[in-house]
């Protein structure tokens, strides 16, 4: 096996992560989820344009909290009987929720599916702002400022973060999904957004995060792949603070909406899916969160894969979800 330019694997194995766990944490998500459950989603399934037969699909919109119109795919089999299994799907970062046939193979086995548009990126969710498409560049570090200046809830990846969990509640309460037979999955940013999920609605059954995104920012840092992916750390630093004399003040912000921080939290049966030579998502910023999963976990790994398709996971996902149908 070749050595991964990160730690040895070994050694990530035990690795528990260097970017602060701010001290109000807890009550922060707290605090974060009873806003999200005092929200009205006023949901509304509008019939897309794309149907096939024996499978219905909609538009889902949703209002999520700070009262942007959150958007998701929904399709669900029109002759299978009810209470029926659900997966919710998270997509990458800058992307959307992809076409309507590649949620296909789930709904034909029965499954309620709804992928989501995380806001201000490719899909139709609008951004904290009340606008509608890309507002991509610097979502890291949005609100950042305002973190730092005492109000922490601005980070605009709680609200992505919510938008997930709020997803899962919408889905669990309709009344052709059996509330405790729903799965979550994503890649990179929608890895990130399923460890949130499963985190913040303790319901979700089985999780299947690959090469997460948003863990470890220190790490990513101090190893100086804040590029691609990440470059924003380094433009926060370079334009806010050049000689990094908030540094730890700055970390420990950013330890609200890191997933490290949110993964002892899940209690669903997890298959994770990791490439030793991933760059963009670095091993190590995995494991941090992976090691603080405390319910039954599988890593899949990769030895010579980075952040890119690894060849059969897509399977292992299909198969491990099909267990709940």
């Amino acid at each position: 096996m070749p050595l991964t330019f990160d730690f040895p694997l070994e050694q990530l194995k035990s690795y528990q992560g260097i970017t602060p766990r701010p001290a109000d944490l807890d009550e922060y998500w707290e605090r974060a989820i009873t806003e999200m459950q005092l929200t009205n989603p006023c949901a509304e399934l509008v019939p897309a344009e794309f149907q096939v037969p024996g499978i219905q699909c909609f538009h889902l919109y949703f209002n999520g909290v700070g009262g942007a119109r959150v958007h998701a795919k929904f399709l669900r089999p029109s002759h299978i009987p009810s209470p029926r299994p659900a997966v919710l799907m998270f997509h990458g970062y800058s992307s959307d929720s992809s076409d309507w046939s590649h949620k296909l193979n789930y709904a034909a086995q029965g499954f309620v599916v709804a992928a989501l548009d995380s806001r201000g990126q490719g899909g139709l969710s609008e951004d904290t702002g009340g606008v509608t498409g890309n507002t991509l560049h610097g979502h890291i570090i949005r609100g950042l400022e305002d973190a730092l200046a005492g109000k922490p809830e601005k980070l605009l990846y709680r609200q992505h973060f919510l938008d997930a969990a709020q997803l899962a509640k919408i889905i669990m309460e309709m009344p052709e999904v059996d509330e405790s037979r729903v799965g979550v999955t994503g890649w990179s940013q929608g890895g990130a957004l399923t460890v949130a999920c499963a985190a913040l609605e303790p319901r979700i059954r089985k999780a299947a995060p690959v090469y997460p995104f948003l863990s470890d920012y220190r790490r990513v840092w101090e190893m100086d792949q804040a590029r691609d992916a990440y470059a924003e750390l380094r433009d926060y630093f370079r334009h806010f603070d050049p000689q990094h004399k908030r540094e730890t003040e700055i970390f420990t912000m950013l330890g609200y909406i890191d997933i490290q921080h949110l993964a002892h939290r899940v209690r669903a049966d997890v298959l994770w899916g990791i490439g030793l030579m991933d760059t963009i998502c670095p091993p190590s910023s995995q494991f941090a969160a992976y090691n603080k999963i405390s319910s039954p976990r599988k890593m899949v790994v990769y030895p010579d894969f980075g952040h890119e398709d690894l060849p059969g996971m897509n399977d292992q996902i299909y198969q491990f979800f099909l267990e709940m149908s």
